[in-house]
């Protein structure tokens, strides 16, 4: 086989949506001959656990852990946060904070850890993976950012031992959705763009989640990005549907902060409530994974404490069952500049669960694009709660006489599997091979 270096920030057990890429491409490749080798943190600061992610790990990949400083303790001092506190990704905050204090950390985040708060994790990885590869050669190197630190470690390598390398994107970097509240400096900007331009011009090969983001890239550096969305995983999906609860069910799985927390949705599902006796009776939200504060203020303000289901976290082999038995599966995309261009990675499962989709969203956007092809669900307008309604009571209708269903169609083209094809055609194609 030939061995390929995968350095990632996220890995079992740590959970959440930045392990599953490349945690199921790794689980992949050595059926397409490459072994990988996956150089992560021992003690990183991830916002959840998962264990059962472990199972998912090929007996063939070699893992290798060393410690990484992060200055996140100094951080939750700052802000008044507890050690054992998780820090959240995209600025969710479950808990009020000193605005005063909490604008000072962003600024400090944003101007003195450039690429992020793991840069000081570069030097010592680089250094380390140097002496490793010398006597455990690799045939590529592939980095996946966020955190763009990965990026800056494999250049590094790239420079020094000459070794094909691929850098993924699973965000942007300088376009993603809260880079505008980082509150950088103009000498700050231009390092961050420096630093992206010159990761995206060495890299032998440049990968994106999606069409937008690749031609946003194309139309900034001289690079073609090659697009390898993310996806599902047939082995998670059962043949069965599951059982429903006997309730009209609205599921949203992942982490909501306040650019996904959609007003017309909380206002439309109110006076659905409201208007509908039956509604009022049946509908539950379930609302599966971190909230922002902002949410909790949206459910308290419709009145809709009674319909709407809180649970802060489930393992990922509990999250399929759930999808499976819902009515509706719900997904807001955030209301930011790069919206049109965001695929959150639940989407592709939510295609394989197989029920309706009910996205809020740029309707020209990639996901509205997906969901359309696939014929899986209606993408509605940020702030179209008239039309948000009107799908909810056509669905709700078709609840009541058991003949909600949807077909998915060209849904293969996006399990691990096959996208574990492309990429490792790619490696091919960058190794000679």
């Amino acid at each position: 086989m030939k061995r390929v270096l995968v350095i990632t920030y996220y890995w079992p057990p740590s959970g959440g949506a930045g392990v599953q890429r490349w945690l199921k491409f790794t689980k992949y490749l050595p059926g397409f001959g490459w072994q990988p080798v996956v150089y992560t943190p021992e003690n990183p600061e991830a916002p959840v656990d998962d264990p059962s992610l472990l199972m998912d790990i090929h007996d063939r990949t070699e893992v290798i852990k060393r410690r990484i400083w992060e200055p996140y303790d100094l951080y939750k001092r700052f802000i008044g946060m507890g050690s054992g506190d998780r820090i959240n990704a995209g600025f969710l905050s479950e808990n009020q904070k000193s605005e005063k204090r909490e604008g000072i950390s962003v600024w400090i985040r944003g101007n003195l850890f450039i690429p992020d708060a793991r840069r000081f994790w570069i030097n010592p990885s680089a250094r380390f993976l140097g002496k490793y590869l010398r006597d455990h050669p690799v045939d590529a190197i592939i980095s996946t950012g966020p955190p763009h630190s990965m990026h800056l470690i494999a250049q590094k390598l790239k420079k020094q031992y000459n070794i094909p390398w691929i850098a993924d994107f699973r965000d942007p970097w300088t376009e993603i959705d809260f880079y505008d509240q980082l509150r950088l400096t103009p000498r700050s900007d231009r390092k961050h763009r420096t630093q992206e331009g010159s990761v995206l011009r060495e890299a032998d090969r440049v990968v994106v989640i999606g069409k937008s983001m690749a031609e946003r890239f194309s139309m900034a550096h001289p690079v073609t990005p090659v697009v390898i969305p993310n996806g599902y995983d047939e082995a998670d999906f059962g043949a069965e549907q599951q059982p429903s609860d006997g309730k009209f069910s609205i599921v949203h799985v992942g982490a909501m902060n306040r650019d996904r927390n959609h007003p017309a949705f909380w206002e439309g599902i109110a006076e659905l409530v409201g208007e509908d006796p039956w509604l009022a009776e049946n509908l539950r939200i379930k609302l599966v994974g971190k909230l922002d504060l902002s949410v909790h203020g949206s459910i308290s303000d419709n009145g809709l404490g009674d319909v709407v289901e809180v649970t802060p976290y489930l393992p990922h082999d509990r999250i399929i069952p759930l999808l499976r038995s819902a009515s509706v599966l719900y997904l807001p995309i955030n209301n930011t500049p790069n919206a049109k261009s965001i695929q959150t990675g639940k989407l592709f499962e939510y295609l394989a669960a197989g029920r309706p989709i009910l996205g809020t969203g740029p309707t020209d956007g990639d996901a509205a694009v997906i969901l359309k092809e696939c014929g899986a669900g209606e993408m509605v307008g940020f702030p179209d709660k008239e039309l948000l309604k009107a799908v909810l009571k056509r669905w709700a209708g078709l609840e009541r006489k058991g003949e909600l269903q949807v077909e998915p169609t060209g849904t293969e083209r996006y399990s691990r599997r096959n996208l574990t094809a492309i990429l490792s055609a790619q490696l091919d194609q960058v190794t000679g091979g």
